[in-house]
């Protein structure tokens, strides 16, 4: 295959690795450190074009193919063995027109690049809460975050996208232009393209926002969970909570008996007024109070970067999710239950309120693989420093997520959490879409070539 991989050397404005090319390793490496894989090819697009040659040469050489954007699948999707890698990390410009709030991103992009580029208009698009995450992998299964209950998620403010398909085609994705396209691309994952352009509708955001963090011990969990039930839904959209059940960090504000110990915290992020912001964590202190809190203003950049370091990259993850139509009792049973079962300090389970603007969206407006109504959406994280620790935690998160299924919206889960790509939890997760979504990628990808993600399989 040599000749053929100058010839597409020799086509590319990026470049082209082979495995005896400098550079190769740093370039195959994941954020996941759980899937060490060596692709044959790794192709550094920064064009569509570039993007176009690399998908017909992997199809003609029949190379299966990984897309890369931030690294950031927890399966190891990005990367493949012995295949083809489309490496789009050059492919990640931001360019934003502050009077039509429109913001063009590179489909390499990560969240940072996004975030510091809306941010100097005080703009900003709903996305996620890790910052070297790739807006691409994010915004097509979907994209949640802290702005989800004021603005929705990011498919609902995307206006169009710039995808290659697996014929090599170059096409325009909007309501108007391909828009049975348009409404796959919108939830249903990398399986239908490589989408090297996205359009969004910018919001107005910050640039300052309040901060607020709440901490409990693990004897508190019931409590904690019960009084979040009743308070997050009650808070207009421009608050936010995120139940977070971690080990506290040995960071200045927190005493130090309670450096790394494990507990319930209540993020608390206000995006209107810092009377508003205090109010509310007053509220919250008078009814249960907490083992410490820090409240301060802070960029909204330092907020979306606020989680980076416990998901620093070279870690061992594992992850599975659910929905919850509510905290019942019996699902705080099993949430207390089961956090403290956890052996890595750096494991944690994150619970999103997911309602306003994310159920203003109707149901079928989009291929988003999560009911519209008012819902919690949980995540089980397990995350080791060390592999040792990795079966351990990943028994914990499969034996959470077994015990939670009787309190849950049936099997499926927000796609962008599911390490592994059941076919049922997939199925399960779409719904009625399903079909559809099975028709558009046999339209679009009869042979399944993007099949390195939560698989749809062609209608035939």
């Amino acid at each position: 295959m040599t000749q053929t991989v100058d010839e597409l050397r020799a086509t590319l404005s990026g470049p082209v690795l082979e495995p005896s090319s400098e550079g190769y390793d740093d370039a195959r490496r994941l954020w996941n450190a759980q899937h060490d894989r060596r692709p044959a090819v790794i192709a550094q697009v920064r064009s569509a074009e570039d993007v176009q040659a690399a998908v017909r040469f992997g199809v003609a050489e029949g190379l299966e193919i990984a897309v890369r954007g931030g690294s950031h699948s927890m399966s190891g999707a990005s990367s493949v063995d012995d295949g083809l890698m489309i490496d789009l990390s050059l492919l990640n410009q931001v360019t934003v027109d502050p009077e039509t709030r429109r913001a063009r991103v590179g489909g390499g992009a990560k969240l940072a690049d996004l975030d510091a580029a809306t941010q100097r208009y005080g703009l900003a698009v709903p996305a996620g809460m890790i910052s070297h995450t790739g807006v691409g992998g994010l915004t097509l299964g979907g994209g949640m975050g802290w702005l989800t209950r004021q603005f929705g998620l990011s498919i609902d403010n995307l206006e169009s996208v710039r995808i290659v398909t697996a014929d090599g085609s170059i096409l325009h994705a909007d309501e108007d232009e391909n828009p049975e396209l348009f409404w796959a691309v919108r939830g249903g994952g990398g399986n239908f393209g490589v989408v090297t352009e996205f359009e969004f509708r910018l919001n107005e955001v910050g640039p300052m926002i309040q901060y607020g963090l709440q901490f409990w011990g693990l004897d508190q969990g019931a409590d904690v969970l019960r009084m979040a039930r009743e308070l997050i839904p009650t808070l207009p959209t421009d608050l936010n909570v995120v139940i977070a059940c971690l080990n506290a960090p040995p960071a200045p504000f927190v005493p130090t008996e309670n450096h790394f110990q494990p507990g319930y915290g209540l993020v608390v992020v206000g995006f209107g007024t810092a009377e508003q912001h205090a109010e509310v964590l007053e509220r919250i202190r008078t009814t249960l109070p907490p083992l410490f809190e820090f409240a301060t203003p802070m960029p909204y950049v330092a907020l979306q970067k606020s989680l980076d370091e416990p998901n620093r990259w070279g870690q061992y993850c594992y992850e599975k999710g659910s929905y919850l139509e509510d905290l019942t009792d019996g699902a705080i049973e099993v949430i207390t239950e089961h956090v403290p079962r956890k052996n890595s300090p750096l494991s944690a389970t994150l619970i999103y309120r997911l309602d306003r603007a994310y159920s203003a969206v109707p149901e079928n407006a989009t291929a988003f693989g999560g009911g519209r109504t008012d819902r919690y959406a949980i995540f089980m994280v397990a995350i080791s420093p060390v592999p040792e620790l990795q079966d351990a935690e990943r028994a914990w998160v499969r034996s959470f997520w077994d015990a939670l299924q009787s309190h849950t919206v049936g099997i499926g889960s927000y796609v962008n959490g599911m390490t592994e790509a059941e076919e049922d939890r997939i199925r399960a997760a779409y719904g009625d879409k399903y079909e559809r979504l099975q028709l558009v990628k046999a339209k679009y990808d009869p042979d399944n070539v993007f099949h390195r993600n939560q698989n749809i399989k062609p209608a035939f």
